[in-house]
């Protein structure tokens, strides 16, 4: 399967039905003179973009795909490349409330909780029977809405959920595929967890099996929600660049996608192209980073015009701790529910010691599926080591042969540790730990043990990196610093795939009404809610200036270890938390802002080496790249970022717009270590709104620096209320002798 990209569709009006069929038949035309006949194309093609979008995708032989590719109308031909899904308490650790009261100065009520604004998701789909979706109360759809709900499976829109679509032929190609599954409706989890966490309606008394017990609600909490179902739970280029279609039509102001590959060059990558005609639209997209971490340079989505998101955690823990019979205490977490009596000890055993006949000891060390004896088991406790298999699986193991609890131990000294809900009680603890408890174990003539657990506020330092967010640099075009910026991506509570719906869905694929999912997956939503909001409060601003002002007000990341002594966590620097972290209150009044039009993003393509021709192509009109010797270093993106100091010198500049009242800026700098950083002018006056102003900015290496790693220092402006704050990031390569 390949995409065949012609760049951009460029209607004088609303196109008709006849001007979108003249289109596809454009396309069977040009593929067929490349396959000797157009009957053999119409075959071929599967999808044909015809509405803003100009391509199609088509099952092509690698011949074929080549011969078009030299075709003077073609931008790009790639093969369909196959996305991952990126795997409560949240929105009080950002502000928008207090001890579960919403203050006066909270951003949901001078934005009127996200009143109007229409927010879509690209991902799995929805359950539209999830109370996160009710819309008592809410007035008529906004007029500009032309979606719909697809009826199939039982799916039903409503006031507050006002699309939900599906794309399948892409995937269908790729692989088998039940038809029957022909639907919007989500049979994974993840697209209803994300659509909810962006948009979702207040919904009291949500808990997860009785930990996290609160009100559940989403960013926007009254917004208007869409879901464009393009992952099964893969999800080709060719669904996500027909969702694109389809959500750009239909009206969406906010998309969220939490979905990606990993880095690829702008024109071949449908998420990045997707999200340029979202962009020239005045919609801002906003996509996941990836789970890929810790190895540098893995973040995903890397395009500028996408506003990527990384993931960082909030004070909350679910702790389920280990008491000894020598009254010895051990900190793991799991989830609440997971609590045996107090008091109330039990036999402990290493799974070692509990191994069925005929199984080696290695698999009963990780407690793998059938290697323990329940005559051993029956009542007890069980010691297993954690491995690449998963920890839930491993108490259900336990479960089934009659366990009573379960103590999961790394095996890495550094080892990443998330809370599950497990079949049993169970905690999960740290190598050293472990360790400590088989010493008890094997000293101990008759070692007991219980589990206490319990969920726990303000008791961890937060914000902070986790190891599996990918990480910077963006090595696409290194001047473009990724993530763009981080969001709580764990502990969060949110609607999922629920109990109440069709009752002919088969049983195991009904979950439960809320469920926990972390990742950036879960991060990137919350940001499309925050983008909400702001998209309510200040309708005229561009998807630029949204990304900017929840950029430069964002607050840095500290380096403060979790408790937990196997959290294991990212090193906090500005190629993994990109600005910082979201604080959505300064956000909303930001100051300056650092914009960009679709000129500039087309000029920055030009500048990285697209040339006239695909450009044109690319933006539907005529376009001439008109040399600019520092072109990437002078795009005005809230952050600076120079890879390559080669020379001792480099100056760029920025330009900043005023959003506000009035005022006079000054300059505070923060140099990086072995670079000097002049800013000229030190001050900037702005009289009246949308006024611009430009600066420039010197970096210097100081004499000496021989450093060849990336050092980080930032530039502020303020007016003494607001802070507009910029990340400085600088690598200076050796020079050979």
């Amino acid at each position: 399967m390949y995409v065949v990209y012609l760049g951009r569709q460029s209607y004088a009006s609303e196109p008709s039905t006849t001007d979108l069929d003249r289109v596809t038949d454009a396309h069977h035309e040009l593929l067929g003179s490349c396959m000797k006949s157009k009957e053999k194309a119409k075959q071929a093609i599967f999808y044909s973009y015809t509405r803003y979008i100009n391509g199609f995708a088509a099952i092509l032989e690698d011949e074929e795909a080549a011969e078009i590719s030299k075709h003077p109308e073609v931008v790009s031909v790639s093969r369909n490349r196959i996305s991952q899904l990126h795997t409560t308490n949240s929105w009080g650790f950002l502000g928008l409330e207090r001890n579960g009261e919403i203050p006066a100065d909270s951003m949901w009520l001078k934005a009127r909780f996200g009143e109007d604004v229409i927010i879509g998701t690209l991902d799995s789909g929805v359950w539209p029977e999830s109370e996160s979706f009710n819309d008592e109360g809410m007035g008529p759809v906004p007029s500009k809405w032309k979606g719909y709900c697809d009826p199939n499976d039982g799916i039903k829109c409503n006031r507050k959920l006002i699309g939900a679509r599906y794309f399948s032929k892409g995937y269908e190609a790729a692989e088998t595929h039940d038809s029957s599954y022909h639907t919007a409706r989500d049979y994974d989890g993840h697209g209803t967890h994300t659509l909810s966490t962006a948009g979702g309606r207040f919904v009291s008394g949500a808990n997860l099996l009785g930990s996290a017990y609160g009100t559940a609600k989403g960013g926007s909490p009254n917004s208007r929600v869409a879901s464009y179902k393009v992952c099964w739970p893969r999800c080709s280029d060719a669904d996500v660049l027909a969702g694109y279609e389809a959500a750009i039509h239909d009206g969406v102001d906010i998309l969220s996608v939490s979905l990606g590959s990993g880095q690829e060059e702008y024109i071949t990558d449908g998420i990045a192209i997707g999200a340029f005609l979202a962009m020239e639209r005045g919609i801002l997209v906003v996509a996941a980073a990836g789970n890929d971490g810790p190895d540098p340079g893995v973040v995903g989505n890397v395009a500028p015009w996408i506003l990527t998101v990384g993931y960082s955690t909030i004070s909350r823990d679910f702790t389920s701790n280990v008491i000894l019979g020598n009254n010895k205490q051990y900190k793991g977490v799991s989830f609440n529910t997971n609590t045996q009596p107090a008091g109330k000890s039990y036999p402990l055993i290493n799974s070692v010691d509990a191994k069925a006949a005929n199984v080696s000891s290695n698999q009963a060390k990780y407690c793998s599926i059938g290697s323990l004896d329940p005559l051993k088991v029956k009542g007890k406790i069980v010691y297993c080591t954690r491995n690449e298999d998963p920890d839930v699986e491993k108490s259900l193991v336990v479960a089934q042969a009659g366990g009573v609890g379960v103590i999961l131990a790394n095996q890495l000294i550094i080892q990443q540790i998330r809370p599950r809900a497990h079949f049993v009680p169970t905690s999960v603890i740290s190598a050293d730990d472990g360790l400590s408890i088989l010493t008890y174990v094997y000293s101990t003539k008759s070692p007991v043990a219980y589990i206490s657990g319990a969920t726990e506020v303000g008791t961890v330092a937060a914000p902070v990196m986790a190891d599996f967010s990918s990480p910077g640099p963006n090595f696409i075009t290194p001047e473009i610093l990724k993530p763009d910026i981080t969001a709580p991506g764990v502990n969060i509570l949110a609607a999922f795939t629920g109990a109440s719906g069709p009752t002919d869905v088969p049983g195991d694929r009904r979950r439960v009404h809320f469920n926990f999912i972390s990742g950036t997956s879960m991060a990137c939503p919350h940001v499309s809610g925050i983008a909400g909001l702001l998209n309510t409060m200040h309708p005229d601003w561009s998807p630029a200036a949204i990304k900017s002002a929840i950029m430069t007000t964002a607050t840095t990341i500290s380096n403060v270890k979790q408790p937990i002594a196997n959290a294991s966590l990212l090193e906090a620097n500005p190629l993994n938390y990109g600005a910082g972290h979201i604080w959505p209150c300064r956000a909303m009044d930001p100051g300056l802002v650092y914009d960009l039009t679709t000129k500039d993003y087309v000029n920055f393509l030009c500048s990285i080496g697209y040339n006239s021709t695909q450009l044109s192509l690319f933006i539907g009109k005529p376009y001439i790249c008109q040399p600019h010797n520092n072109g990437l270093l002078d795009f005005n993106y809230p952050s600076i970022t120079v890879p390559n100091l080669s020379s001792n010198k480099t100056t760029l500049s920025r330009t900043l717009k005023n959003v506000g009242t009035p005022s006079l800026y000054r300059v505070n700098i923060r140099a990086p270590g072995g670079i000097s950083v002049k800013v000229e002018p030190r001050s900037l006056k702005f009289d009246k709104i949308n006024e611009e102003k430009m600066f420039k900015v010197t970096l210097e290496a100081k004499k000496g620096f021989k450093s060849n790693d990336y050092v980080f220092g930032e530039i502020t402006w303020s007016d003494g209320k607001h802070h507009v704050r910029s990340p400085v990031v600088v690598k200076k390569m050796a020079v050979a002798a």
